[in-house]
């Protein structure tokens, strides 16, 4: 296939994840209402079991993958999506529904890993960072449409309706995939099961300072980012008093990752990974110190929020491609096993923070804005780690 249609396949089949996920957002009401959830807050669970399910697919996704290929560990994750779908559809309770999430979330974890791993064959260094980048661009624009086309299906029917749309949207990626997708590790360049080899693998990722550190680093800020998901709701309707009109304030923040992608994909060839993502992990750390200032003296009024986490979403469009592949980067050889660990860690040390932060909302803007710091603060602090104190170059070059 060209590179065009390339790039535009890798994002359709990593945006299953954040459709599923962001299309859910103005559907939690109904659905504490539908189940009569006593604990406001609960209804966060939908999001989360979602994102436990992905996480913890992950850890045998990227084995499978190198063991058996690419294509049938994704087409089978897709399957899984799409049967997952109709149990949500079909759930008598709260409890059934979020095994189907779950299930959902194990489905797309294969998509997410095999998708890093197909670049990954395909491309290394910054031409890597760079198409990770343009399917990031595609890949994080839905979440600035999934909340607004959530509450356009909840105009028309009930909340069930935006599993049936999911189960479509994941029916068509499925065949498009299976009609189109190459195969791209050769028989020669796969791996065995057997225990010993999986554990050599993971022992290479996880002794690998760049790549663990920067798994560490993406998942501290993924928790910040996780937290202003779950609680993004119940902040613009509770707080501001947005009702229906919360998703296009959450598409007007959200836009500015996608832009982010864009302008990454333009400059990373330029520039270099780490000069990008460290200038926006420093600017993501100064926003996170304003909106925790603000928050503490009652002085966050909706335009200064939006304008804080629209730049939130900026620097985060410009760290996480950059991160994926500067964790990557040494890891060709193992590439599936090793986006199966990234992922993973990532994505539950993301939820574990993310979770923690969104259960301790408590009507007002301080818990968001405080773990938002910590994450941050915490993250820059593993970069120096990993880079021995010198930003914006790699640490072996000399001073």
């Amino acid at each position: 296939m060209g590179f065009p249609e390339f790039v535009v396949i890798i994002a359709s089949i990593m945006a299953l994840n954040p459709l599923a996920m962001d299309i859910m957002l103005p559907a939690l009401p109904n659905i504490r209402s539908a189940f009569q959830l006593a604990d406001a807050n609960r209804p966060q669970l939908v999001l989360s079991t979602f994102i436990i399910g992905f996480g913890v697919g992950q850890f045998v996704m990227g084995p499978l993958a190198d063991r058996f290929g690419r294509r049938p560990v994704l087409l089978g994750g897709m399957t899984v999506y799409c049967v997952a779908s109709l149990l949500a559809i079909a759930a008598p309770s709260f409890e059934t529904l979020l095994l189907a999430r779950a299930l959902q979330g194990l489905g797309t974890s294969a998509t997410r890993v095999i998708a890093t791993s197909i670049v990954r064959d395909c491309y290394a260094g910054r031409r890597m960072a760079s198409v990770m980048s343009l399917a990031m661009m595609v890949f994080i624009a839905v979440p600035v449409i999934a909340p607004s086309f959530g509450q356009a299906v909840l105009l028309l029917t009930q909340w069930r309706g935006i599993f049936i749309a999911l189960m479509i949207y994941g029916v068509v990626a499925l065949i498009w995939s299976a009609w189109r997708m190459p195969e791209t590790l050769p028989p020669a360049m796969r791996r065995s099961l057997a225990a010993r080899d999986i554990l050599d693998a993971f022992r290479q990722t996880l002794t690998n300072r760049q790549t663990l550190g920067y798994a560490v680093t993406a998942g501290g800020v993924l928790g910040s980012i996780f937290a202003f998901v779950f609680s993004a709701q119940q902040i613009f309707t509770d707080i501001y008093k947005l009702g229906h009109y919360f998703p296009i304030a959450f598409a007007s923040i959200a836009v500015g990752t996608a832009i982010a992608g864009f302008a990454n994909s333009r400059f990373v060839d330029r520039l270099g990974m780490r000069v990008i993502s460290h200038g926006a992990l420093i600017g993501y750390a100064t926003v996170a110190a304003i909106m925790l200032a603000a928050a503490k003296l009652h002085m966050l009024p909706l335009p200064l929020f939006l304008g804080l986490s629209a730049l939130m979403m900026f620097a985060f469009g410009l760290m996480i491609s950059n991160f994926t592949a500067l964790a990557m980067e040494p890891q060709g050889r193992i590439a599936g096993t090793a986006s199966s660990l990234y992922g993973s860690i990532t994505t539950l040390l993301g939820i574990a923070i993310g979770s923690t932060i969104g259960q301790h909302y408590d009507g007002t803007l301080l818990p968001f804005a405080t773990g938002f710091f910590l994450c941050t603060m915490a993250s820059l602090g593993v970069v120096l780690v990993v880079e021995k104190g010198r930003l914006f170059r790699p640490h072996q070059v000399a001073v």
